[in-house]
């Protein structure tokens, strides 16, 4: 067992695909009108297009994804005009967290940590 995909439920699908594509530096796996798939390091990304019973925003859990600069990447992500939700924070043991908000209230954090090794990650 282990964590193999996090959702993220969108208005707009087309306008998602676009932001992850390109926040994340890859293209879809798999892209069909009720679900959009990334593999990111291994792991999924999926974008479900929102509704009464999957609406958008924050829902309570966090998701954080692997990267090996965490400075680089949340400079990378301003200069796009990527709102900064959480702005980057050494929690101990040289980890760093920071998150962002997507296009549609959601957020999606990011995690630099030394302990584990990333095989895939944007910087």
């Amino acid at each position: 067992m282990g964590l193999r995909t996090i959702n993220y439920n969108v208005p707009d699908l087309e306008q998602a695909k676009r932001w992850y594509s390109d926040v994340f530096r890859r293209t879809p796996y798999f892209d069909e009108p009720f679900y959009v798939g990334y593999d990111v390091g291994g792991y999924e990304l999926g974008l479900h297009p929102a509704d009464d019973e999957h609406p958008v925003g924050a829902g309570g859990c966090l998701a954080y994804w692997g990267v090996a600069d965490l400075a680089a990447t949340m400079s990378w992500l301003q200069e796009r005009g990527i709102v900064v939700h959480a702005a980057p924070q050494d929690v101990g043991g040289g980890i760093k967290v920071a998150s962002v908000k997507d296009p549609f209230g959601n957020i999606v954090g990011f995690i630099e940590n030394p302990h584990f090794t990333l095989p895939d990650t944007p910087a």
